[in-house]
């Protein structure tokens, strides 16, 4: 994903420059502005743009490398990217087509999978059989307690009576059901 941002930003770029340059040749006024402020801005315009892309680009190369969820700024980055992907995705569909609106939906998803697809304080999940670290397991895992089929944070008696809320569940309804009597013989 990293490299499809990098061309992005390479495209995105480009293509601001390339506008700048025909508004600088044509010497075009929009509404009464000056040609060369547009032209100026375009190309500021296309390399802010482009650095943008190359800083997500930069973060995602980031979390594929460290195999670990984003956090704090590089969160705030792929989720602004990922914002930016939706809208584009709306106004390309409406302006050039459903090939590019297509694609700015796939990089929405990549995007999204990318952020959620990773556990806050793991990385990626593990497997829970820490027994055989050669089996591919998780070393630092363990396995649950033979004798407590309970939660971690549970409270637990130490003389083995049951406690509140150990006991069954109980219906209102009596577990033996009698059945009708026969009305005729």
């Amino acid at each position: 994903m990293a490299v499809v941002l990098l061309a992005e930003a390479f495209f995105i770029g480009a293509l601001n420059w390339f506008l700048g340059v025909v508004v600088d040749r044509q010497r075009m006024s929009l509404a009464g502005l000056d040609p060369d402020v547009m032209s100026k801005s375009s190309k500021i315009g296309g390399v802010a743009f482009g650095l943008y892309f190359v800083l997500c680009a930069l973060v995602a190369l980031l979390v594929a490398i460290r195999n670990r969820a984003p956090a704090g700024f590089g969160r705030v980055v792929l989720i602004s990217v990922a914002v930016v992907h939706g809208l584009l995705g709306a106004f390309t569909l409406s302006l050039v087509g459903w090939p590019a609106f297509v694609f700015m939906v796939v990089m929405l998803g990549l995007l999204v999978l990318l952020l959620v697809s990773y556990d806050r304080e793991d990385g990626p999940e593990q497997s829970a059989s820490g027994d055989a670290p050669e089996a591919g397991g998780d070393p630092k895992a363990e396995g649950e307690p033979a004798g407590n089929p309970g939660f971690a944070g549970e409270p637990h008696s130490r003389t083995g009576e049951p406690q509140d809320g150990d006991d069954e569940p109980q219906d209102s309804v009596p577990a033996q059901v009698t059945l009708p009597v026969p009305t005729t013989l």
